[in-house]
């Protein structure tokens, strides 16, 4: 009788290794400045709820499926972002989308959302598989070479934007516009001890010192290009119906108010790192993972193969492949764009059956959520499959958030998502990236979630 044929091992990434007990104050400053993700204790990844007095106050970590749909649908309208996130972020970001609130984010929603209708993202397929041509090719070019994919991907994040929303190009040479996103969000991503403390704004903060040089290099970017469209949308002459636009003409139905140039700004710097960072990393990660996954990168590229053949991947191949779509998905599981999101009760709550009175923090963390012993089979191996058929039809709404849940979800999901897909197809298919030998990978936690030095990885060509 023959011997059952093994299964091949399940490749299981690396993540900080969670805590037994919650750290005390000193400690959890040094890790939160270093890297958030490994405050992280045992405990979070294995109850529902966890919830009690801590250095950031009231907290509650919530992982229940149904106390997320109440926090970030049902009672919506009593949770605002937290303090501590928009100190974080607002000095780089400015007041955005992501970091507005009530009636200014509402207005922004209302404004942009054409912009990233179904209909209107699926035009931008074409312009999206041309960038990841422009890659592919590049990265052939370099055959037998070792490549940092994280400065790779960046490129290829910043010629779609410039394809896509920035249609008369950000006028900047995409490697330095690249290095000032990624100095930008590596300055403001460590969370300062003074903010934890809620110690007062004039006091400095030693990331948003090291964030200057980065923003005044923002703003000589962004008011160039405001300058140049407004000048064009004054003169009469026909401008392109892109981001840049829509915010200058912006208008509140309620006051006929416009957006300044500081708003404008704020949200073109939001859209680029934002609309840059989500995809890049997703990309990064999922290069590294099908590296060494072997079985799962021979299944990418015979679906490749099949679909595309020997012409480079187009929009419409898209919707032809499903597993190329579920390794991005499964890369989004255990590396989120966004490691947690955290908002602040307005007023008291019942939430998992829980009292929350008005002030406390909620904490819903894709990191902690997505790797659940609760919600996932084998939550820290790298398993694509999760994400086709049946099996994921069980996946729960909200215990998979890459983007986020409710009426603040990503503006961009659908266009990152298309982005992914059709890049990755494109890049396995002319391409085999290979981790190099002395590559040392570790997820951090800076605003977004990114390998702490780089992704290096040695190129070669397939076929």
């Amino acid at each position: 009788m023959d011997e059952p044929i093994l299964a091949r091992p399940r490749f299981r990434p690396p993540a900080p290794t969670p805590g037994r007990a919650p750290p005390d104050l000193f400690a959890f400053l040094r890790q939160a400045r270093d890297n958030p993700l490994a405050t992280w204790t045992k405990e979070h990844f294995e109850k529902p709820v966890v919830y009690g007095k801590g250095v950031l106050g009231r907290v509650m970590v919530v992982s229940e499926p149904r106390a997320i749909r109440h926090v970030l649908v049902e009672n919506a309208q009593n949770y605002k972002k937290d303090q501590l996130t928009r100190r974080v972020l607002a000095p780089g970001l400015g007041q955005g989308l992501f970091t507005a609130e009530g009636e200014d984010w509402r207005m922004l929603r209302r404004t942009l959302a054409p912009m990233f209708s179904p209909r209107h993202v699926a035009s931008f397929g074409g312009p999206m598989a041309q960038a990841a041509h422009v890659l592919g090719r590049r990265l052939v070019r370099r055959e037998g070479r070792t490549v940092d994919v994280a400065v790779e991907t960046t490129r290829l994040t910043l010629d779609v934007l410039e394809r896509t929303i920035f249609t008369h190009g950000l006028k900047q040479d995409p490697d330095a516009l690249g290095r000032a996103i990624t100095q930008l969000f590596a300055a403001i991503g460590p969370v300062d001890p003074l903010d934890v403390l809620g110690l007062p704004e004039w006091l400095p903060r030693i990331g948003r010192v090291r964030a200057r040089p980065a923003i005044d290099f923002f703003a000589r970017v962004v008011d160039a290009l405001i300058g140049g469209r407004r000048a064009l949308v004054e003169s009469g002459a026909p401008a392109p119906r892109d981001l840049l636009t829509l915010l200058l003409e912006a208008r509140d139905p309620e006051t006929g108010k416009g957006l300044d140039d500081l708003d404008v700004r704020a949200n073109i710097v939001t859209f680029i790192g934002a609309g840059h960072e989500t995809t890049a990393n997703a990309l990064t990660w999922a290069l590294y993972l099908i590296s060494q996954a072997p079985d799962v990168r021979a299944r990418l590229e015979a679906e490749v193969d099949a679909v595309a053949g020997d012409a480079p991947v187009a929009a419409e191949h898209a919707a032809a492949l499903p597993y190329v779509r579920a390794v991005v998905e499964e890369t989004m599981r255990l590396y989120p764009p966004a490691a947690f999101m955290s908002r602040e009760a307005i007023a008291q709550d019942r939430v998992a059956g829980i009292r929350l009175p008005a002030g406390t923090i909620v904490m819903i963390a894709p990191w902690v959520l997505h790797r659940h012993a609760l919600l996932w089979d084998d939550p820290a191996a790298f398993d694509p499959d999760r994400f086709l058929g049946a099996a994921r039809a069980r996946i729960d709404r909200y215990a998979y958030l890459p983007f986020g849940a409710g009426p603040r979800v990503c503006i961009g999901n659908t266009f990152a998502l298309q982005e992914a897909v059709l890049a990755l197809a494109e890049i396995v298919r002319v391409a085999r990236l290979d981790l190099a030998p002395e590559a040392r990978v570790e997820p951090v936690q800076r605003v977004t979630l990114r390998p702490r030095e780089g992704m290096p990885m040695r190129v070669s060509r397939r076929g």
